[in-house]
């Protein structure tokens, strides 16, 4: 009755095969953004991830979960999470929130985005440079290149923060510490590290989540910092990092879909995610390229060599 509560941990082996999910996943997350612009539909983006899935073997984790109809989660503007792709045409200056999902041998990867629609390839708000540095293939941005690299304009500040504050949770994700730490860090970067740039308010009743076998799975991980005392992170453990943010209200509403999920006050939202596995080496970001070996430096734990 007393235990300690055991989370889902997954073998070395597992995490590798992980790893296989988890790269799909970032492809095509990256893809998609990569093909949107301003005259596309949402539906037309999510036709090229569920293409690029199924050229590589995978099964889209979102089509058909709970009736989930589309490859993709977009959501624009004021959408947080779980918008639905259909014939909504971008327009230049949207920003979208890409999440994706794919299935390899049985395993998840799960990943987010958000981007300005349109943006120059120079512009580090703007798809390419985001999805390049989701990607680790653009040198990552510390905090203080985010606040420099936002230049003093609230929609490029929204992108850049929420993507600092995934980071920051990720690399709380050290073994032995308490998943209290992950939202705690989280938190912190929005309200103090990245608090000259804007108001920025973390979405209210959305949380990260474990990944394996499962989209969804224990342990819960909050972000923002919690009363409650969660269990120690153990390697072994996978989870999806997600930060919600906004440049309004925290509070939401869900349309009458089902699905799509919009601020209150209308208010921008973006939203950032990362699949992670603790390995004994230390931290892999599976879905993304270079396994975070560019945002984590010493704490980078990948086993692929």
């Amino acid at each position: 009755m007393f235990g300690r509560t055991r989370l889902p941990l997954k073998s070395s082996d597992d995490i590798r095969a992980m790893r296989r999910a988890g790269l799909v996943t970032g492809s095509a997350l990256r893809a998609s953004a990569l093909a949107a612009r301003p005259g596309m539909t949402t539906q037309d983006v999510d036709a090229v991830a569920h293409d690029h899935m199924r050229e590589r073997g995978a099964t889209p984790s979102f089509l058909g979960y709970h009736g989930f109809p589309a490859t993709l989660c977009i959501s624009v503007n004021d959408e947080v999470v779980h918008g639905i792709p259909g014939p909504r045409v971008l327009s230049e200056g949207d920003v979208v929130s890409l999440d994706c999902g794919a299935i390899v041998d049985g395993w998840h990867g799960d990943s987010a985005l958000t981007f300005v629609v349109g943006a120059s390839d120079d512009n580090p708000a703007g798809a390419a440079r985001v999805a390049a540095r989701h990607a680790g293939e653009d040198p990552h941005l510390d905090e203080a290149g985010l606040i420099a690299a936002a230049g003093g304009d609230a929609v490029r500040s929204l992108v850049l923060a929420t993507e600092g504050s995934m980071w920051a949770g990720i690399r709380a994700l050290a073994a032995g510490k308490r998943l209290n730490d992950v939202g705690s860090q989280v938190e912190a970067a929005l309200r103090t590290g990245y608090a000259e740039l804007a108001d920025f308010e973390i979405v209210d009743g959305y949380t990260g989540h474990g990944v394996g076998r499962e989209l969804h799975q224990e342990p819960t991980v909050y972000n923002e910092a919690v009363s409650e005392r969660l269990p120690k992170v153990e390697t072994g453990l996978v989870v999806a990092v997600e930060p919600m943010v906004t440049l309004g209200t925290y509070e939401t509403h869900e349309l009458d879909d089902g699905w799509t999920v919009k601020t209150d006050d209308g208010s921008l939202a973006a939203h950032f995610e990362h699949t992670v596995a603790v390995t004994e080496r230390g931290l892999w970001v599976l879905t993304a390229h270079d396994g975070g070996r560019s945002a984590l430096g010493d704490l980078y734990g990948g086993l692929d060599d």
